[in-house]
């Protein structure tokens, strides 16, 4: 049966939603799974529920749990990965140090000087384990849930020989379901088409029967004043076609929201709350490791996790589309050859099979080439350790450029490198 592992598994949330959907998938059930963290004590815990899962549906699957990544790697068929390098303490730096200088940030992990420094601190892990998988399973796929999305897994297919990388998101598929409920149709009656970036697709077919719903969409917002205070409603309202993100997160990407303090009410902006959704999961890591402690398990509950449908597929042959990230190679022909882009994704026993989607609209494509100067030049920066490639990416940077001048901006991104230090490569350091 298939050897799939975990990275990152001290994660708990992440794991248990996982779990849950591997263990009650029958063809699935008989699998080893291969937990991996470097927190001994959060591994342990993952250890602790997965064993408890396992004896709790009364399936076959074994569990391994390691501190070394070579070792959980080793014959992977799957590798799933949803690492946190720096933990709590460097998302407070990157939080922290931007609003001394006036920068407002609302998650900080996709695009912004946030986004950046995650990047930089992600990829040289990442790399590692690139090296990993094409020295100890070099036929394995690798899901990537961790972001910046539009930057792991170009580093990966870009700084390692190991090419096959998916990164995986559920905003493309959360967002065709919202729409589906916002005008009153049911999904399955939707024809979908949505590509672009991570975090920044587009929805460039929405219709039943030949109808463009987007008219029924057009209506309720002018309809709904309250509607109008959303970023993602601005978005499409000026660019024509429905974004991806959520209101919170998109306003990061863009130039026009979280510089600007009456823009922040306006749109009612929540600034910082990504360090609230972090406490709450720290409080839901507690909860279930007492619960846990005290025999009382864990809820096990089917949650569709897309890597685990696409490993389904691989498996089984039953074919699924899913939103994958993947590098570009034409599938979009007016964004970068090299860039990571997210399209839908055939998947059957044949693997993951992108789809080609021919051009993006001139004013999509221009968004999205916003975001991908600043991700090639943080993928640059991590891989070639160039320090003047960190200043130049938080200079393109939407939301940074608009709120500080050059040289304040030099010197934000000379502290975040002091804070961060040793979690950055070594020639960004010196």
């Amino acid at each position: 049966m298939a050897r799939i592992v975990l990275v990152g598994a001290g994660s708990i949330t992440f794991a248990k939603n996982l779990l849950s959907d591997i263990l009650t998938f029958p063809e699935l059930a008989e699998s080893t799974i291969v937990l991996h963290d470097i927190d001994p004590a959060r591994l342990a815990t993952a250890e602790a529920m997965a064993t408890w899962m396992v004896a709790e549906l009364g399936v076959g699957a074994r569990i391994e749990a390691h501190t070394d990544r070579r070792a959980a790697l080793d014959g992977a068929d799957y590798v799933i990965n949803e690492i946190a390098v720096g933990g709590l303490a460097a998302v407070q730096r990157d939080f922290d140090i931007p609003a001394r200088y006036g920068v407002r940030q609302t998650i900080a992990d996709t695009l912004g000087i946030g986004g950046i420094f995650r990047a930089l601190r992600t990829i040289p892990v990442m790399v590692a384990l690139g090296h990993d998988l094409a020295e100890l399973a070099p036929d394995a796929v690798l899901f990537n849930y961790t972001n910046p999305m539009s930057m792991i897994p170009w580093a990966v297919y870009a700084g390692t020989p190991f090419r096959n990388v998916v990164g995986v998101c559920h905003a493309a598929r959360d967002t065709q379901a919202t729409l589906a409920r916002m005008v009153g149709v049911p999904e399955e009656e939707v024809s979908f088409l949505t590509a672009g970036v991570n975090h920044q697709a587009f929805v460039l077919r929405f219709e039943r029967n030949g109808e463009n719903l987007y008219r029924r969409l057009d209506e309720l917002i002018e309809a709904d004043p309250d509607l109008q205070r959303r970023v993602r409603i601005e978005i499409y309202r000026n660019f024509g076609y429905f974004p991806t993100e959520s209101s919170e997160h998109g306003s990061e990407y863009l130039p026009w929201f979280l510089s600007k303090a009456d823009e922040v009410e306006r749109y009612r902006i929540p600034v910082g709350v990504y360090l609230d959704w972090l406490a709450d999961g720290f409080a839901e890591y507690e909860s279930q490791k007492r619960s846990l402690d005290e025999g009382k398990g864990v809820t096990i509950e089917r949650g569709d996790e897309l890597a685990t449908l696409a490993i389904h597929s691989i498996e089984t042959g039953t074919p699924r589309l899913i939103h994958g990230n993947v590098r570009n190679a034409g599938l979009i022909a007016n964004l970068p050859a090299d860039a990571c882009v997210e399209v839908p994704c055939h998947v059957d026993r044949s693997g993951v099979r992108p789809t080609a989607i021919g051009e993006l609209p001139a004013q999509l494509a221009a968004l999205n080439r916003t975001t991908l100067n600043v991700s090639e030049l943080t993928v640059k920066a991590a891989l070639e350790g160039r320090r003047d490639h960190v200043y130049q990416a938080a200079l393109l940077d939407p939301n940074t450029a608009a709120t500080l001048p050059v040289r304040r901006i030099r010197e934000l991104v000379d502290e975040l490198i002091t804070a961060h230090g040793d979690l950055l490569p070594e020639g960004i350091r010196s």
